[in-house]
This record gives C-alpha cells, sequence and structure tokens, in this order.
C-alpha cells in the first residue's frame, strides 16, 4: 500500500481530503500537508520529510500537488528526487483523483499513477444541456 499526501497552497488539502472521505470513507496512510502565507519551499520540504517519517511503515509515497510549478510541487519534487523509485508526484489534483487514489492504494505505485492522470481528466466534464447522450 503507497501512502499519499495531498498538498497545496492554504487549506486546499485540508479541504479535498475532508471531502474525499465524505464520499470514500477514512483513508489510512493519506496526510495533507498545508502551505501557509508566511512558509516557503525549504518549510515545505521539512514538512514532508517529518510526515513520511511519521506515516512509516510505508514503502511508496505519492504526493498530489494542487499546481504544477507551485511551492508546494518544488518542495515535493525535491524530496521525490531523493527517491524517485519509491515517490511519486502528481500535479493537478482534484476529488475525482483523490477519490481514484484512495481506491487504487493498494496497486503498485507505478500503476497507479497512469491510472490516477486518466481518472484526473475523465473527472473534468461540461454539462451540454444541448446534447442527446
Amino acid at each position: 500500500m503507497f501512502a499519499i499526501i495531498v498538498t497545496g497552497h492554504g487549506a486546499f488539502a485540508r479541504g479535498i481530503l475532508q471531502s474525499a472521505e465524505m464520499i470514500f470513507g477514512k483513508a489510512q496512510k493519506v496526510v495533507a500537508v498545508t502551505l501557509a502565507a508566511d512558509e516557503g519551499v525549504e518549510d515545505l520540504v521539512n514538512h514532508y520529510r517529518a510526515t513520511i517519517q511519521e506515516m512509516q511503515p510505508v514503502s511508496e509515497v505519492l504526493f498530489l500537488v494542487d499546481l504544477w510549478g507551485g511551492a508546494p510541487f518544488n518542495a515535493a519534487q525535491q524530496v521525490v528526487a531523493q527517491a524517485p523509485g519509491k515517490y511519486g508526484l502528481i500535479a493537478g489534483v482534484n476529488l475525482p483523483m483523490l477519490i481514484e487514489a484512495l481506491a487504487v492504494q493498494k496497486q503498485p505505485l507505478a500503476t497507479a499513477i497512469s491510472h490516477l492522470e486518466q481518472a484526473a481528466q475523465g473527472g473534468i466534464r461540461h454539462l451540454d444541456l444541448n446534447s442527446t447522450e
């Protein structure tokens, strides 16, 4: 089972994890790590490392971040680079992706990552009232 760190700017991570658990149920080995306005990349790197230590034993960790290139992403990228076979990183987390991540947590991380990218894209749809579908 891989662990999941959901992270982003402000309270985003806490809110999306709370929503996912309302739908999916209480998650195991899943933690929200937030970025406060007065924190930077190094602060987050330290938070991520401490969180991984607190979640032990885990063999793999998936970071789900809100935005490509933001401070949460940049900090996670530094941690992932130290153990690329054990850690993964996906940016652009949305609620369908997080719920699916909880559902596939027992799969190998590499398998889950490609599946989760598809799940996130599939969760983005628009309502077309003129459609016959």
